[in-house]
C-alpha cells in the first residue's frame, strides 16, 4: 500500500523544499522516490520556458526519471501567491491536470513527496485549497515543516489542528530554523513535542530558501 506524503509548512519560506530534498536523498537509497511541486511561483525562463528552482531541486534529488512538466505542472514567473500569479497569467489551475501528472509519477515510483505552496491554509486558487489538492491525489498523510522562531508554537499547533480538521493525518513534523537563530529553541521544541508528539526528523538551517 502506498504511503505518499504531502509536505506542507507553518508558513512560506520555512524550508519545505530543503526538507523534502533531504528526505528524497535519504529514501532514494532503498526505493524509487520522486518529488512533485504541483504549483510554483517565482520561476525563471530557461531556454524560453519557465522553470522553478524548488522543482528543479526536487528533480535532482529524485531517483525517478520524469520530465519537468510532470514534476511541476504549473509554474509562474512572479514570486507571489499562486492564486494571483495564475490570475495575472490568465491560467486556470485545474486539479485534474495535477492529478494526471501525479498518476504518471506513481506509476514510476514507490513513493511521491508532494510539496505544497506556502502553508496548509494558503489558497491555491479562489476555490481550491491545499487540502483539495491532497484529497484529489488520494494522499492522507501530511508532513509538517515548522519554521522555528518567535510564534512557532502557535503556528505549529494551529496548522496541525487545521490539517486534522480537514480530515488528514499529521504523519509527523520537522523543525527547521529557516528564518534565523531561535533563541528559545529547546523550549519551543519541547512545547511542540508536547502538543504534536515527537518530531519525525530534525533538520536545522539558518538561512531561508
Amino acid at each position: 500500500m502506498r504511503t505518499d506524503l504531502y509536505v506542507t509548512g507553518t508558513d512560506t519560506d520555512v524550508g519545505k523544499t530543503y526538507v523534502t530534498v533531504q528526505l528524497l536523498r535519504e529514501l532514494a537509497a532503498a526505493q524509487r522516490v520522486v518529488g512533485m511541486k504541483p504549483v510554483a511561483s517565482g520561476s525563471e525562463r530557461i531556454d524560453g520556458v519557465l522553470r522553478n528552482a524548488d522543482a528543479l531541486q526536487l528533480m535532482q534529488a529524485s531517483n525517478v526519471d520524469a520530465d519537468y512538466a510532470t514534476v511541476n505542472p504549473y509554474a509562474f514567473a512572479p514570486a507571489i501567491a499562486p492564486e494571483y500569479a495564475a490570475r495575472d497569467a490568465g491560467v486556470e489551475i485545474e486539479v485534474s491536470v495535477i492529478r494526471q501528472a501525479f498518476d504518471t509519477l506513481t506509476q514510476r515510483s514507490d513513493l511521491v513527496l508532494v510539496e505544497g505552496a506556502g502553508g496548509w491554509l494558503s489558497p491555491v486558487t479562489e476555490t481550491i485549497d491545499q487540502a483539495d489538492v491532497a484529497r484529489a491525489l488520494g494522499i492522507r498523510d501530511v508532513l509538517l515543516v515548522v519554521g522555528m522562531g518567535l510564534g512557532c508554537v502557535h503556528r505549529a499547533r494551529a496548522t496541525a489542528r487545521a490539517i486534522e480538521a480537514d480530515g488528514f493525518r499529521l504523519k509527523g513534523w520537522i523543525a527547521n530554523e529557516a528564518g534565523g537563530y531561535d533563541p528559545d529553541l529547546n523550549n519551543n521544541l519541547q512545547a511542540i513535542e508536547r502538543n504534536l508528539g515527537a518530531a519525525a526528523y530534525r533538520y536545522f538551517r539558518y538561512e531561508p530558501i
